[in-house]
């Protein structure tokens, strides 16, 4: 725990009013960021306007929107990370071979972060590139990354996530989420059958390191007309773990 006179205030507020930007709401009023953000309007009027002084956000009198410069932020950490350097040409060669999209994703609290992505088409509607984030309890690569922590760590993270239904089939108890895990530990894989967008599949295994630790996953989406279900694991999951091996003797 940091020691609260090393804590700078402001620039936690600020970073928190960059956090209210997502995909589904890239135009914010002052009100509806610092709704987001959980911070009064007059703070977040000043996030915003300092963002706006500093190039990270256009403001057309009304609305705020986040620019490119902003993923000056991310890209540096990525940049920084080993992990999407060696991932990515295992995720080419993958994503080559099976005519699919392939990615791998960290864990961050209650979503999952894409590092690394090879993208064949489309199966989203929105586009999925590194820096991307979903929930974790209603994807593939989620429940395999929730699966490898402790049951009772699991279950906060899932307890503390947003599970509002994403389409008819997401599960919505945590309870129900929580047996999906047993059979991912049992299985050594995760199914995701439209859970997080109509119309996608897919199947996702641990990426481990030498030590046996698992420091990211790994999957492939599939339009769930090319795939049922159950064909994911006989198509695809040797596949992958055929990548989960070659990764495993060289993460360290």
């Amino acid at each position: 725990m940091v020691n609260r006179t090393d804590f700078i205030s402001s620039f936690a507020k600020g970073l928190r009013v960059i956090e209210a930007f997502s995909a589904e709401t890239p135009r914010l009023s002052v009100a509806e960021a610092a709704a987001n953000a959980g911070l009064d309007r007059a703070t977040a009027r000043r996030c915003l306007l300092t963002l706006n002084e500093l190039g990270y956000a256009d403001y057309d009198g009304k609305f705020f929107q986040l620019t490119p410069r902003v993923l000056r932020l991310g890209m540096g950490a990525l940049a920084a990370l080993p992990l999407p350097q060696i991932v990515q040409p295992w995720l080419d060669q993958l994503s080559q071979q099976t005519g699919q999209s392939s990615s791998v994703a960290l864990l961050d609290e209650t979503e999952i972060v894409y590092v690394a992505r090879a993208a064949q088409t489309r199966v989203m509607s929105i586009g999925l590139m590194p820096g991307s984030r979903l929930p974790a309890h209603c994807t593939s690569m989620g429940r395999v990354l929730l699966a490898a922590l402790p049951e009772e760590e699991a279950r906060a993270l899932i307890e503390q996530g947003d599970l509002t239904p994403r389409t008819a089939t997401s599960l919505t108890d945590p309870a129900d989420v929580m047996a999906r895990l047993d059979q991912v530990r049992r299985d050594g894989y995760a199914l995701i059958d439209q859970e997080v967008e109509m119309g996608l599949r897919s199947i996702a295994v641990p990426v481990r390191n030498t030590r046996g630790q698992t420091v990211a996953a790994l999957n492939i989406g599939v339009a769930a007309v090319q795939a049922e279900v159950d064909d994911l694991v006989t198509a695809y999951l040797p596949l992958l773990q055929k990548v989960q091996a070659g990764l495993q003797r060289v993460l360290n």
